[in-house]
């Protein structure tokens, strides 16, 4: 069976373009593979299309427009995950604008849908204290607490992704002065993150117990399970979930829900609280751009009755006098 043009762009979309000039995650990858999947699978249901007969013309902004009222009716998507499938559609018609002139306009119209508006949620992240109590909390009597305490720690020092967290690896990590890690983030960007002393003697620590100090564990993956096998983004949500339980769930400062990317907005919050310019958070926390950084300059309502406090005030004092003191209204208004 001949594959059809749209096979045959979606496959070079996905296997060649993304990893190998947008230089994008398998992570990133697999997102736009799902999203795909859930296009074909809308084709076939609703018009009849099967996969294998499915060509860009019967692709245009009115099946997408209608993909995306199927998304929200009947999987019921939220619009912020509406937006991220639009999101990847955009991007693929976007390149097959460079394969097929011949359809700019079919595209075009395609990448002219709209994004839906939608209220971005505040940050939420925990106080101070409330990381100090979390840290505190695995068992430095036993190997896995050792090991967990080191997670957390460097998970809040360095700010990282789960994913960046699980993908590092002992290579990546400098522990003698000046004690360092190298991330790498989205679109396989590296970006070196100083470490604290506390945090880098106890990952320190936890290598040496570990045996990744011996020869040829360079490349093994710092954080690893029972098999010696990379945590999973499950198994480090799990950990933060077993720590993270407030001890008497009445602090209503303390978030109900909290997740690995807490951490990532709670050493954000704090860096920001200690006074360092947005651009100093921006590179450490890995976000591209600045617009990213900035949310968290709009979350912290201390921050900004604080700045208010130190910023003079020119609204003219009360009057002394009241009409109240006055016998009549009349009095006052004459008065003035």
């Amino acid at each position: 069976m001949t594959p059809t043009d749209f096979a045959a762009l979606l496959s070079e979309f996905l296997a060649e373009y993304l990893p190998g000039q947008r230089n994008v995650s398998a992570l990133t990858v697999k997102s736009y593979r799902d999203v795909f999947t859930l296009l074909l699978q809308y084709c076939e249901q609703v018009h009849g299309l099967p996969p294998e007969k499915l060509s860009l013309s019967r692709i245009d902004a009115g099946v997408i427009l209608g993909f995306l009222d199927y998304l929200e009716k009947e999987r019921h998507s939220c619009v912020s995950t509406r937006n991220q499938r639009l999101a990847a559609i955009h991007s693929f018609f976007q390149f097959a604008q460079s394969r097929l002139p011949e359809r700019l306009l079919q595209f075009q119209r395609i990448m002219a849908v709209p994004f839906k508006r939608t209220v971005r949620p505040v940050a939420v992240y925990l106080s101070s204290n409330a990381v100090r109590s979390v840290l505190s909390r695995p068992d430095p009597a036993t190997a896995r607490g050792r090991r967990n305490r080191a997670l957390l720690s460097l998970m809040y020092d360095t700010g990282a992704r789960v994913q960046e967290l699980i993908d590092l690896r002992v290579e990546d990590l400098r522990l003698a002065h000046p004690a360092h890690v190298r991330i790498t983030g989205k679109g396989r960007k590296a970006r070196l993150v100083p470490l604290l002393p506390a945090t880098a003697a106890l990952v320190k620590e936890y290598i040496e117990e570990a045996a990744l100090n011996e020869p040829g564990q360079t490349s093994h993956p710092l954080f690893f399970n029972s098999r010696r096998d990379k945590l999973s983004r499950s198994g480090v949500r799990h950990i933060v979930i077993k720590y993270s339980a407030h001890p008497d769930g009445q602090d209503t400062s303390w978030p109900q829900t909290i997740t690995p990317h807490t951490f990532r907005h709670s050493k954000a919050m704090h860096l920001l609280q200690a006074g360092n310019p947005l651009p100093v958070i921006q590179a450490i926390l890995g976000h591209s751009d600045i617009k990213s950084t900035g949310i968290y300059a709009h979350a912290d309502l201390e921050m900004k009755r604080a700045a208010l406090e130190r910023t003079p005030s020119h609204t003219p004092a009360a009057p002394a006098h009241s009409w109240l003191a006055n016998k009549g209204l009349l009095n006052w208004l004459k008065s003035l």
